[in-house]
């Protein structure tokens, strides 16, 4: 296999994206159309590569380019791509984690859709206030895109669906459902003019929220909704007062045992499942 590339030197500048950049120095938020992102595992990768973004390099455990290896058939279908390679115990000291099924793969973004061109012919949306944890962002996103959301909209207070860990415990499932950020030039400020900005688009507003004025997830005023965008707030402290004063559902999610509320990311799947879109 040609362009493999055996590791001998640490401090070659080919391998900064890997070991001395930082998730946020990758994304520059200053440029964002040239920012880079890290794909992690063969399926990961496959699935990026699928959605039409394009490899810089990979980073491989040695083991795994060779012929049967689990990396090798990938890696093939780029030869042009170069791919640094050494033994698992180097790969976790130059990263400082281990790699899960030994591959890694640098990658250039692509631009965010617009806000309106995902709410044009969405029936169910996802809306993330201020997620700050990869692994529930990751989680939500991967629960979104099974359980029948045409869509993920995120506050700017949100984790990147692009950091490395985020994209791993969504399984890849990032590159198969749309998603962006919601801007203040496209839906003003959050949430005063951003919650707005979701009924201008024709969304019945429902917060999953714990507070006295609720209604219960199966009411049939909101099951009987044409467009529904589902809001969830971040870990801990929930949705602002703000937001949920602003929406025409609080909602909540009728529970047991004495128990008064789930993990975010486990609440937003039930909420997909229960308010997806009848036929």
């Amino acid at each position: 296999m040609g362009n493999v590339i055996e590791i001998t030197d640490f401090q070659a500048p080919e391998l900064d994206i890997y070991a001395r950049m930082t998730e946020h120095q990758l994304l520059r938020r200053d440029c964002p159309q040239e920012g880079i992102f890290i794909a992690e595992s063969p399926k990961v990768i496959e699935r990026a590569l699928d959605a039409g973004f394009s490899p810089i390099s990979f980073l491989a455990e040695d083991r795994h380019v060779r012929e049967g290896g689990e990396a090798f058939e990938l890696i093939g279908k780029c030869p042009s791509v170069p791919v640094y390679t050494a033994s698992f115990d180097i790969l976790t000291q130059l990263t400082g984690y281990k790699l899960t099924r030994g591959l890694l793969c640098a990658m250039h973004r692509k631009p965010l859709p617009e806000i309106r061109d995902l709410c044009g012919s969405a029936r169910r949306v996802a809306v993330l206030e201020n997620v700050v944890n990869p692994t529930n962002v990751g989680a939500i996103i991967r629960s979104a895109a099974a359980l029948h959301m045409d869509a993920v909209l995120l506050t700017p207070g949100c984790c990147d669906p692009l950091y490395r860990r985020a994209i791993r415990v969504s399984m890849g499932t990032v590159f198969q459902i749309p998603w962006t950020f919601l801007s203040e030039e496209e839906t003003g400020v959050w949430p005063r003019e951003g919650m707005d900005a979701l009924k201008s688009f024709g969304f019945a507003t429902a917060s999953m929220a714990l507070c006295e004025k609720t209604v219960d997830i199966d009411d049939p005023r909101l099951l009987a909704e044409e467009k529904v965008a589902v809001i969830l707030g971040t870990e801990g402290e929930g949705l602002s007062e703000e937001t949920i004063a602003s929406s025409d559902y609080a909602v909540k999610i009728p529970m047991s045992h004495g128990v008064d509320s789930l993990n975010v990311a486990a609440a937003s799947a039930v909420a997909f499942w229960a308010l997806r879109p009848r036929p």
